[in-house]
């Protein structure tokens, strides 16, 4: 919940502005402002304060403890003009919250957080959980000092700066400054050092009927701890289907902050196993639920099973662990027609998450500045599609945040469709949506698109003329309006005057033509023609064409298909005196 506090009407007015725009997520506190920040500091994961600095400053100062757990706080000026990021930029979240606030207010963001302002992912929003001396290491990189990086594992990691570099697990320098170690392993932490922990061990767990909450976390907690092993790295606790609504486990799963997932017997018991036994069979129908719950989903057997050891009474639960492998993360980005503003908030946010790039030379152009320092960017040239495909999916496949981007929407005609060819169920998929050019054109047009449409690659490098052919006199016989993507080039000119034929041969001479080049860019050109009219020469490889069905109308110079409404079917008589009887 996010508290907002004003003193003013202007700053009640741009309370209201938030309330309205965030229905649920605020909570607006009213009367005098010095108690009001009191109960929201202490009810509210974040706080906005429409308040001078200063004031705000004196009436946070008596109520801040940790930066781990304070709540983050905005402050937002008498005018609106401001979002500045006043405390818990990171533990609290006001960075990204003063970024939100500003699209909602039309404001400047301030955030002086220093990995923030110049582009650096902070070692405490990376998503994992982080233990040391977060801010003598995060120093050391923003000056530029070596810091040496031991991983146990490949993990999706965004980028580092390139004086992050990594090293052999146990072959550190002994005179570094800092160091940063990823590890689900206990490590004691020297001076300048930090340690990442990847949510990368399943525990499994068994227990009997009634088994106690204590019992159960205090078997893992110990068992994690002889083994050398961090709490933090804990991902899930698993078990059989009977046991899923056990209280020992769900509560025990409840204080570790992990959820619990669980497996049908016969799935359990196809599980080869170090240590099956006949009590778990007769019970449950599975002579193994520790170890086999955990090594369901795969991974490294790291501790065999290990029962509770209570005092005066037997065991009453077991436990087993297991390292999962690593999976690599592959956001699969649409960049939009070419416009900065067109390129969606959740694009960005993937260029900035990724470690790796690939993309078409020209595309990275496009977006080269989103990027963190330290992104490793692997460009190619035009007709390159199937090689970028196979690098983004092998770099996923080492571990590594990838993100392979396309013009438009990746998934129309696009990179999406070769690398999820190339992908298979080892690695996470992440498609992001992008505008593509249909939409741009359209949008630019008019309404063409205001009906059933479809579009076309006239591209026959992939695709037999002969297929392409029978879909575009599908599209014509169907009355579909229809985009064609890639409508000519140097080496292609014929297949534009081709594919205008056929649609011809079913729609009327005048039917609206639009043609769109570069949508959305500096050298952007529209214009309408008709079926007859167009020249197929003026088309090059940057152009989208649309050609209307019988319905399309050129109005007030826009290219219109009608949405096919029945009051848009009334003649216009029956229409004016049907709104006449209604007033």
């Amino acid at each position: 919940m996010i508290g907002l506090i004003s003193a003013t009407a202007a700053g009640a007015a741009a309370s209201a502005r938030l309330a309205a725009a965030w229905p649920g997520r605020v909570r607006v506190y009213e009367g005098p402002v010095g108690p009001a920040v009191q109960r929201a500091f202490g009810e509210c994961a974040q706080v906005v304060c429409f308040l001078a600095v200063g004031a705000t400053v004196r009436l946070l100062a008596p109520l801040l403890s940790d930066k781990a757990t304070d709540p983050g706080v905005v402050c937002v000026d008498e005018a609106g003009r401001f979002a500045v990021s006043l405390v818990g930029g990171h533990g609290g979240g006001a960075n990204a919250l003063a970024h939100e606030v500003a699209e909602v207010l039309g404001a400047e963001p301030v955030v002086t957080t220093a990995t923030d302002a110049v582009g650096m992912a902070g070692l405490d929003t990376l998503g994992l959980p982080v233990e040391g001396d977060v801010a003598g290491v995060s120093r050391a990189i923003l000056d530029g000092e070596p810091v040496e990086l031991s991983a146990d594992f490949g993990w999706p990691l965004p980028a580092l700066p390139p004086n992050v570099r990594a090293v052999e697990v146990g072959s550190a320098s002994t005179d570094l400054r800092a160091r940063l170690h990823l590890t689900d392993r206990t490590v004691e932490l020297g001076a300048h050092e930090v340690v990442l922990r990847p949510p990368s061990l399943v525990v499994g767990v068994g227990a009997s009927k009634s088994a106690p909450v204590d019992e159960v976390l205090g078997l893992i907690t110990e068992t994690l701890a002889d083994a050398g092993l961090s709490v933090r790295s804990v991902a899930r606790l698993a078990t059989v289907d009977a046991k899923a609504d056990e209280p020992g486990i769900v509560e025990a799963a409840a204080r570790l902050g992990v959820p619990v997932v669980t497996y049908g017997a016969e799935e359990l018991a196809a599980v080869a196993v170090p240590n099956p036994s006949d009590a778990p069979l007769a019970a449950v129908g599975t002579p193994s639920v520790a170890e086999a719950a955990a090594l369901a989903g795969g991974g490294q057997l790291l501790v065999p099973k290990r029962k509770s050891t209570p005092e005066g009474r037997a065991a009453m639960a077991t436990c087993a662990v297991v390292r999962t492998a690593a999976r690599g993360r592959l956001a699969v980005v649409g960049l939009g027609p070419g416009a900065r503003d067109l390129l969606t908030p959740r694009a960005k946010d993937e260029l900035r998450r990724a470690a790796v790039l690939v993309g078409l030379d020209q595309y990275v152009d496009q977006i080269r500045d989103l990027l963190r320092p330290g992104t490793v960017v692997l460009e190619s040239g035009l007709g390159a599609e199937e090689e970028r495909a196979r690098t983004a999916v092998a770099e996923a496949r080492k571990g590594q945040a990838v993100a392979l981007i396309g013009s438009g929407d990746a998934g129309v005609y696009a990179m999406a469709s070769p690398a999820l060819a190339e992908a298979g169920d080892d690695i996470d998929i992440v498609g992001v949506p992008g505008v593509t050019a249909a939409l741009a054109a359209g949008a630019l047009l008019g309404a063409p698109l205001g009906h059933d449409h479809v579009s076309i690659s006239l591209s026959d490098l992939h695709t037999p003329w002969e297929v392409i052919e029978r879909r575009v006199r599908a599209a014509a016989e169907a009355d579909l309006v229809v985009t064609f993507y890639n409508p000519r080039s140097r080496g292609r000119d014929w297949q534009l005057p081709k594919a205008l034929g056929i649609l011809a041969e079913h729609r009327a001479p005048r039917t609206p033509v639009g043609v769109v080049r570069n949508a959305s860019r500096a050298d952007e050109s529209v214009r309408l023609s008709t079926l007859a009219a167009l020249d197929p020469a003026t088309v090059d490889m940057m152009t989208v064409v649309t050609v209307g069905n019988t319905a399309t109308r050129e109005i007030a110079g826009r290219m219109v298909t009608p949405r096919g409404y029945r009051w848009q079917q009334e003649p216009t008589a029956a229409r004016t005196e049907a709104t006449e009887a209604g007033r």
